[in-house]
């Protein structure tokens, strides 16, 4: 076994085996070199700053790929203006490399206006505040649809839902304020029904019904009634009914009469005018009568029976009278219908009787 092994045969065949895997690694990694420019590196530019054309411009003179990629916008810098570069400035890459450029857009993106026509005026605000689109005028116009978003306008044009503008763009709205009072209703009898359609909008009704008298619904046939007349007033939005027909509104005079039977008051003129007078009525002032007063009741006072003590009579004698003593005068008064008061009795006086109550009668 061991002579089989070092025999010249197998050794030369040992040997040229390794030849053959060195050279085929040496090749391969020559060829790497080759392939890969191994030894020859670039410098990244420093295009920050620079507007994308002109960096662009220099990646292409360096022999350096390039990928553009727009970052969010910002006002702070110009648009089309390069922000960012990857790998950095001053890294050294091989020929060939692919750079990314990050680059302010022009403006902001692009988002689709939300359908918000004919909604309450405060959730639409809401919902295009929410997607990035900022109110400017509001406008106020007349329409049934009070306080509803009827338009949106941007740069003075009407804008439809899904059309796409610029993130936090300034928009316009106009606002439903109510429907209009006592608007003079238009006259359509004698236009055709496309025609009365147009001025009928125009004039801020909108149109009820439309019989047409064959039974069709051609637009061309010619209008001969309408209800309410012309003339008449009536608040924005309210419906006019009209009759159409391929004849003339005199051909069909006899419809007419009986349409105006239906529809129209009648007035009897016969009777007189009624005329009224204006008066003038001073207003009068009545003295207020006082009611008549409530009778009060009395309670009869009880007075207290009075006693008198009798005076004690003195002891001492008078003196007896002399001749130089004057006469006394007489006591004795005439008659003059009233008696005479009597003396004081020595006696004791009775008392007083006690005093009957009066009686009160109330009414």
């Amino acid at each position: 076994m061991l002579k089989s092994l070092f025999n010249w045969k197998v050794l030369v065949n040992l040997v040229v085996a390794i030849g053959v895997f060195v050279g085929l690694v040496w090749l391969t990694f020559r060829w790497l070199e080759y392939h890969t420019n191994h030894g020859q590196e670039i410098p990244v530019p420093n295009v920050v700053n620079k507007s994308v054309h002109d960096a662009v411009k220099i990646l292409d003179d360096t022999g350096l790929e390039y990928e553009v990629d727009s970052a969010n916008y910002d006002p702070k810098y110009r648009p089309f203006q390069v922000l960012q570069i990857y790998p950095a400035p001053g890294s050294r890459v091989k020929d060939g490399r692919t750079v990314r450029l990050k680059v302010n857009p022009r403006t902001w993106a692009q988002i689709a206006v939300p359908d918000v026509i004919n909604k309450y005026s405060g959730l639409a605000f809401q919902r295009l505040d929410q997607v990035g689109l900022k109110i400017g005028d509001t406008i106020y116009e007349p329409s049934i649809q009070k306080d509803a978003l009827l338009r949106i306008l941007y740069k003075g044009n009407a804008v439809n839902p899904g059309a796409r503008l610029p993130r936090f763009s300034i928009i316009d709205v106009v606002v439903g304020s109510g429907p209009m009072r006592n608007i003079s209703i238009p006259n359509v009898v004698g236009l055709s029904v496309k025609e009365a359609r147009a001025v009928i909008t125009k004039s801020m009704f909108e149109v009820g019904l439309v019989e047409h008298e064959d039974g069709g619904k051609d637009e061309s046939d010619i209008i001969y009634y309408q209800d309410p007349a012309s003339g008449d007033v009536r608040d924005q939005g309210m419906q006019i009914d009209l009759w159409a027909s391929k004849k003339t509104p005199g051909e069909l005079r006899a419809k007419v009469e009986q349409l105006n039977s239906i529809y129209r008051m009648k007035v009897d003129t016969s009777l007189p005018p009624v005329r009224y007078e204006e008066v003038h009525n001073e207003p009068s002032y009545e003295t207020p009568v006082a009611p008549p007063p409530t009778p009060r009741r009395e309670t009869p006072k009880v007075e207290a029976p009075k006693t008198e003590t009798p005076k004690p009579q003195s002891a001492t004698p008078k003196p007896a009278s002399t001749g130089t003593d004057k006469p006394k005068a007489s006591t004795s008064t005439p008659a003059t219908g009233n008696a005479a008061k009597p003396a004081a009795s020595t006696t004791t006086q009775q008392p007083a009787q006690k005093p009957k109550a009066k009686k009160v009668v109330v009414e």
